[in-house]
């Protein structure tokens, strides 16, 4: 093989590349000269529109500067950029190669329609993202105050701002006016909406977000916007039918608003409830920009669906994100989609700014109008969302706190302005007077906010006890600031690996949060401590995380070992959790991975008979390697944990995916446990270590289920089914009375077969003799066989309703034992009614009589009783036969 500098080329064979370049460039000039008068004007104009897009960008990035600067919202800077470059200022000055201005006035739309149709986009765009960051949990949970502020703002607003739109619309329109008049009607809607973002910038400065003002506002403020939203659905279903509003009959009204409203909430509802599913769809992706790319098509396929419906386009997308807002891939989403999130939004302002008027806007009438407007739109706030407060316990200051905090509009305001100036609902006049309001309430309301807030006088006329509620918080002590950097890296590689999207949501203080599916997770590092916020249910997860990273750590610096205090929070992993909902293993578990009585009597023995049970249910790639990954995690620190439970388990290449195997000993085995005791219940666990694996869920599992009274009960199961259903969150069986019997503790799975091939008496009792004898239970199976036959011949042992229960006593066993079986054609048993036996029972018993034989007998009749018997009869595995044998009477 040549080196890398024998395989460039030499210099005649690049010059002979060139002139071939050269060439090929020549021969398509040449043929570009004969591109048809069409073709040529779509080039030119997709030429103008690349020009221009650049120069939207740029003006809108230093609007977007200069207004965060002042301390105003970017997106109103944007906006004033727009007007600035626009047809109605320097857009339409010319220079050499564009005539008639950058940026020509273009009828009906005043922009060409490719700037146009990125506006279409962008505002899918933005009301996706607007959904996507809707607190649903604060929608649908929020306080009383917070319903009464933002039903009490929509209310005014819609009346206030509506009344002044109609007595002071002839300023700047022409002809009647009324709350029948599209342009009215928009300039309402547009009045409820709330700029959530500017009221929760201003709270966050000052540290009130948490404070009862401050969570109400932003409760209220999520209620605005949605009920905006829907009155918007509602006015453009309406206009969409090409009947004018003068001329609707309120009945019509009525049933258009239904409809509108009906198609908004089934939609909202089912992206709700398919929320997960979604997100399990786009995970199909798996890479996070593909997710994201994906959710954005399907908020593009649903904005059409909803404009084809007769709805506006940014309701579709406003309901995919609101959909997708408590998927745990919300956050995926918002972060691969910034940077279209943040080159077309900025184009969707500053597109709008350009189709505002500065004539109009200019005029006496239109900028008296506008003020009005504004006026009105403020005390709405101010008054209806405000005062309704002070019923909840809220003071006047308080009340004027929320009413200046739902003050401020911006960006769905002029969504829903923009969309009725795209639909031709709103003349030019009334946009530009939304504008004034836009730019008055968002000058105006933060800096009076800001004074209300900075004086310490408590806003309720009684302090709120904060409720233990649903989350809680976990405190761990670290002994050092590089624990911490360490812990900072394990913990997302660990829960990543769980499954979990992890995303660092505040760099300077550290705060990450991780979510999948239903389950979200905040933890934060100080300089020596780490503080998880949870929901109470993930208390375990979050202890069992916490323990794997430290044994993480220890295999890496085992130098530090001594300051970590690993056995407290080990101890912690089976600590009872609040309001800890019961746990299952049935995900991970079958009966024939479970070992009632094992046979080792140390800790390899153990672990190589777990071992032994996955490889006979082929569940082991590699036996070796299992055996050296668990040996070697036993090593770096013991799984022996306390109350009589170890968890020995490791990741390992080993396995595909995660498996469990289980075992038991009763009379305990040294497993060095962190409370000294010997470990009775032992269940062993491998997960891949290249792929995501819920292996801390299963432990943390694990710990919630097994608590004192299941331990106990597990510990006295015979068989592994009865093991089984006990793990797989199966009732714990009430404590037995003294002498009292239980014919569970006779049955074994194993002993048990739903299809006899016997046709006679003795070659079922031979069947069933076999059972009893491959399961260890019979020490000579001919003198057993004999014992039953001679007591056939004594008295047959067919009783009625189908059941025979052959048996004898005999030395060929030590204890009472049994074998059943199945078969449904029947079987000539001498039965007492004289019908065939289809369910066979032989019981074997010892000379000595010291089991309660007679107690057998009538247990299993009573088994076999009525619907019990056809519970029995229609078994098909010996696990179901089992359970139709011992379920309760």
């Amino acid at each position: 093989m040549g080196s890398r500098r024998d395989r460039r080329l030499p210099p005649s064979a690049a010059i002979v590349a060139g002139v071939i370049c050269l060439a090929s460039a020549a021969a398509m000039a040449e043929e570009g000269a004969a591109i048809t008068p069409e073709v040529k004007e779509i080039l030119d104009r997709m030429m103008v529109l690349v020009i221009q897009l650049g120069t939207i960008l740029f003006a809108a990035k230093l609007g977007n500067m200069l207004f965060m600067r002042l301390g105003m919202p970017g997106a109103l800077g944007e906006l004033l950029a727009g007007m600035a470059i626009g047809p109605y200022a320097l857009g339409r000055i010319g220079f050499y190669g564009f005539h008639k201005g950058l940026f020509p006035t273009v009828a009906p739309l005043g922009v060409s329609p490719e700037l146009y149709g990125l506006t279409v986009v962008a505002s899918v765009v933005l009301m996706f993202n607007v959904g996507l960051e809707t607190n649903v949990r604060m929608l649908l949970r929020q306080s009383a105050a917070g319903l009464l502020a933002g039903m009490g703002g929509v209310a005014a607003s819609l009346l206030l701002a509506g009344t002044a739109a109609v007595w002071l619309g002839p300023m700047v329109l022409d002809g009647p006016v009324s709350l029948r008049s599209p342009g009215v009607l928009l300039l309402a809607i547009i009045a409820t909406a709330t700029s959530v973002g500017i009221t929760a910038r201003i709270l966050s400065e000052r540290g009130k977000l948490n404070t009862p003002e401050g969570l109400t506002i932003l409760s209220a403020a999520v209620i605005d916007d949605v009920v905006g939203i829907i009155l918007l659905a509602v006015a453009m279903a309406l206009l969409s039918t090409g009947r004018s509003l003068a001329e609707a009959e309120w009945g019509h009204v009525g049933i258009v608003a239904a409809k509108a409203v009906g198609v908004w909430l089934v939609a909202t509802t089912l992206g709700l409830l398919a929320s997960q599913r979604i997100s399990l769809l786009l995970k199909w992706f798996r890479d996070r920009t593909s997710i994201a790319v994906m959710a954005l098509g399907l908020a593009l396929v649903l904005a059409g669906l909803f404009e084809e419906a007769g709805l506006a386009m940014i309701i579709g997308a406003y309901v995919m994100g609101l959909s997708l807002s408590k998927a745990d891939i919300s956050r995926v989403v918002q972060e691969r989609l910034k940077p279209i999130y943040v080159f077309l939004v900025p184009v969707f302002f500053c597109v709008s700014g350009m189709r505002i008027d500065l004539g109009a806007l200019g005029s006496p009438p239109v900028l008296g109008f506008g003020l009005a407007y504004a006026a009105a739109c403020m005390a709405a706030k101010v008054l209806g969302a405000g005062l309704p407060t002070m019923l909840v316990n809220f003071n006047l200051r308080g009340a004027m706190r929320v009413g200046f905090g739902m003050a401020p509009r911006c960006e769905v305001a002029l969504i829903i302005a923009g969309a009725g100036l795209t639909a031709g609902l709103l003349p030019g006049e009334l946009f530009a007077a939304v504008i004034v309001m836009v730019v008055f309430n968002t000058v105006v309301a933060p800096p009076v906010l800001g004074r209300l807030f900075r004086s310490p006088v408590a806003g309720i006329r009684r302090p709120v006890e904060v409720g233990e509620g649903v989350r809680t918080s976990m405190a761990f002590d670290l002994p050092s600031a590089e624990m911490a950097e360490f812990l900072a890296a394990d913990l997302g590689a660990l829960f990543r690996a769980e499954g979990f999207f992890v995303y660092l949501i505040n760099q300077q203080e550290r705060i990450y949060q991780l979510r999948r599916d239903g389950t979200t997770i905040e933890y934060q590092f100080g300089t020596r401590t780490l503080t998880f916020y949870c929901n109470v249910r993930d208390v375990p997860m979050v202890n069992a995380a916490m323990y794997e990273t430290l044994a993480d750590l220890e295999r890496t610096i085992r130098g530090l070992r001594k300051p970590l205090d690993a056995q407290r929070i080990a101890t912690r992993i089976q600590a009872p959790a609040p309001q800890a909902q019961p746990a299952s293993l049935a995900a991970y578990l079958r009966p024939a991975l479970v070992k009632a009585h094992l046979d080792a009597a140390d800790k390899p023995g153990v672990i190589e008979e777990l071992l032994d049970v996955l490889e006979a249910n082929g569940q082991l790639r590699d036996r070796d390697r299992a055996r050296r990954d668990v040996l070697g995690r036993e090593e770096s620190m013991s799984t022996g944990l306390q109350y009589g439970v170890a968890i020995p388990h490791a990741k390992s290449d080993a396995v595909d995916h995660l498996v469990c195997a289980v075992g038991l000993k009763p009379e305990g085995i040294d497993f060095d446990s962190m409370d000294g005791e010997p470990a009775r219940i032992f269940i062993m666990t491998l997960s891949p270590a290249d792929r995501p694996a819920r292996h801390v869920e299963f432990i943390s599992a694990v710990s919630r289920l097994l608590d004192s009274e299941r331990r106990a009960a597990i510990l006295t199961c015979r068989t592994g089914e009865q093991v089984y259903e006990l793990l797989c969150g199966g009732p714990i069986p009430a404590a037995p009375r003294a002498g009292a019997f239980r014919l569970g503790d006779y049955l074994r799975p194993d002993l048990l077969t739903t299809r006899l091939a016997g046709n006679t008496p003795a070659e079922v009792i031979d069947e069933l003799l076999g059972l009893l004898d491959r399961g260890g239970c019979v020490q000579d199976p001919a003198k057993a066989r004999q014992a039953v036959l001679d007591r056939e011949r004594q008295m047959p042992t067919g009783l009625q309703d189908g059941i025979a229960l052959p048996h004898g006593r005999t030395d060929a066993v030590a204890r009472l034992v049994c074998a059943v079986g199945l078969q449904p054609e029947g079987i000539d048993f001498d039965a007492l009614d004289g019908q065939p036996c289809r369910i066979i029972v032989l019981a074997l018993t010892p000379h000595d009589g010291g089991d309660p034989y007679l107690q057998f007998t009538a247990a299993i009749v009573g088994a076999l009783t009525g619907p019990h018997r056809q519970a029995v009869l229609s078994a098909n595995t010996p696990v179901e036969l089992y359970r139709a044998l011992t379920r309760p009477r």
